[in-house]
């Protein structure tokens, strides 16, 4: 009997199929375009990351500051005036270099010189007459005083007379109605030296006074010479400071009115700057504020020292001080300036951009694995650079801080790279 094989046979596990790669990369394909597919279910439409602009939350020094555009002007620029009606001589040209007292105009008025030469005149018969009335004062009271004098003459007169009288009338030599006669003689005599005495010092006070109201009235005249001639010697315009002449506002041998401008004068030893200012900072603005000028290639240092109290046109105007004068500055040039309202350290801050107006700083977009959320935010301080971030953003995220006006206040969009 033929016995079979099966002692000799075993169990072979059949070989494990192993999977190709491309299998693989085809399944890892499959879940991205999962992903993608619930990240295209939330987004609602897609911008491409060209047309964006993305800055990340960060923390630091955050510096509030105004960048405006200001001139140059002088601290003392006085403009000079025609004190009277005249014609116009000038001795100078707008751009000349002047020192104080130099002349820069002469004005012939011949109305106002012949109201002084009046005046001059007036005051010299004044002057004579109260010469004249110092000797009628002093006539007066060498009168008085010697009607006084013979007055007391008379009185002691009389008195000898009555006394030698009153002698015989003892020795009953002369008769009684005599005696009586010689006495009224020497009350008469009293009356008369009293009344002398007084006439006198009215009279002299009467002459004090006259020569004093005329005195006065010299006095009067003099002033008004005075004035005169103070507006004689005014018709030649002086420079009152140190500088150069500004402008001109009249031609050479031109009649003008009185109190017409004529030139004016700039003292570039004290130079300002004046900045125009958005009515958005007036509450922030302080005196004292430190302020950056940028002239040229130059940054100048100066601070605040007038804010105007009125808005005209939407904007403050205030003056800043230089800290330094420096050469070559002319008056009106164009310069920018940064005032610095306030600094804040350790801040969580964002990049400044359209979407803070866009919005109104109450949400942004969070950008993350490619899509931009919307969320709700809340902000400090801002600055021209950057905004304070008080609520809705954490340190290191990115935001879309310029386009997000292509959103159209989408809750998320998607970002093509």
């Amino acid at each position: 009997m033929i016995t079979d094989t099966s002692a000799q046979d075993r169990r072979i596990a059949p070989p494990k199929r192993k999977l190709p790669w491309s299998w693989i990369a085809a399944g890892v394909a499959v879940v991205a375009l999962l992903v993608a597919g619930m990240q295209w279910a939330t987004a609602t439409r897609s911008v491409s990351a060209e047309r964006l602009r993305i800055a990340t939350v960060e923390r630091g020094l955050l510096v509030r500051d105004a960048q405006v555009n200001g001139k140059v002007v002088a601290s003392v620029s006085p403009t000079l005036y025609a004190p009277a009606s005249a014609t116009v001589t000038l001795k100078t040209r707008a751009g000349a270099k002047v020192k104080q007292g130099d002349v820069l105009a002469s004005l012939d008025s011949p109305e106002l010189r012949a109201e002084r030469d009046r005046e001059l005149a007036t005051q010299r018969r004044l002057e004579a007459d109260v010469a004249r009335q110092r000797i009628l004062a002093q006539k007066a009271r060498l009168l008085a005083t010697k009607t006084a004098d013979e007055a007391r003459l008379a009185l002691q007169t009389a008195k000898r007379d009555a006394e030698r009288t009153k002698r015989a009338c003892d020795v009953q030599a002369i008769p009684l109605a005599d005696c009586l006669r010689y006495s009224d003689l020497v009350e008469a005599a009293e009356v008369r030296a009293r009344h002398s005495d007084a006439d006198s010092a009215l009279e002299g006070q009467n002459a004090r006074f006259e020569l004093e109201s005329r005195e006065q009235e010299l006095a009067r005249q003099r002033a008004v010479v005075g004035d005169l001639e103070r507006r004689v010697s005014e018709l030649d315009i002086r420079s009152p400071v140190n500088g150069v002449v500004g402008s001109t506002a009249v031609v050479d041998k031109a009649v003008v009115a009185a109190n017409a401008p004529l030139l004016t004068v700039v003292d570039l030893s004290q130079l300002e700057v004046e900045l125009e200012l958005p009515e958005s900072y007036a509450d922030d603005l302080g005196l004292g504020m430190r302020v950056e000028v940028g002239i040229g290639t130059q940054t100048l240092g100066g601070e605040l020292i007038s804010i105007a109290p009125e808005v005209l046109n939407r904007q403050v105007l205030a003056r800043v001080r230089l800290d330094t004068q420096p050469q070559g500055l002319r008056q009106s040039q164009r310069v920018n300036a940064r005032v610095l309202i306030d600094e804040k350290p350790n801040v969580l801050k964002l990049a400044r951009g359209p979407f803070f107006e866009n919005h109104g700083g109450r949400f942004a977009y969070v950008v993350n694995d490619g899509v931009a959320e919307r969320r709700a935010i809340q902000v400090g301080a801002t600055a021209v650079t950057a905004v304070e971030i008080l609520d809705g953003l954490k340190e290191g995220e990115r935001v879309v801080i310029s386009g997000s006006d292509l959103f159209e206040d989408a809750e998320s969009i998607q970002i093509n790279e």
